[in-house]
Order: structure tokens, then sequence, then C-alpha cells
């Protein structure tokens, strides 16, 4: 095989190997995004303050029972 054949193929071999390594990297990242957004949701609900249950303004049936009974 000629020389200049020789390095061509090396050449086209190393960029296509190239382009596949990153394609499985986006291809793992395309498939790991569920997962990851599923954890950060996780972890964003876990430290984020929470918030007091809203108080009612009117009379409630227990205030209702305390005066009835």
């Amino acid at each position: 095989m000629p020389l200049i054949v020789e390095a061509i193929f090396i050449a086209l071999t190393m960029l296509v190997a190239f382009f596949l390594a990153f394609l499985m990297m986006f291809l793992l990242a395309l498939f790991l995004s569920p997962i990851e957004r599923g954890l950060s949701k996780f972890i964003w609900d876990l430290t984020a303050p929470h918030t007091p249950a809203p108080s009612q303004k009117g009379p409630t049936y227990r205030d209702f029972s305390k005066k009835h009974f």
C-alpha cells in the first residue's frame, strides 16, 4: 500500500474515532438526562425552605365544637 494512502487512511480512522467518541458521550448524556433531572429536582426539594401551611381566616370546626359543647 502506498505511503500516502496509508497516511490518509490513518487520518480518516482517527477522525472517525474522534467523532464516535463524542457521539457516545452525547448519547450517554441524552440517556442519563432524565435521571439527572430527577436527582436535581429531589435535591432542590430537600433544600427549599418549607413554607408554613396557610392559616384559616374564619372560624373552624374545632372552634365551633369548643363553643357549643
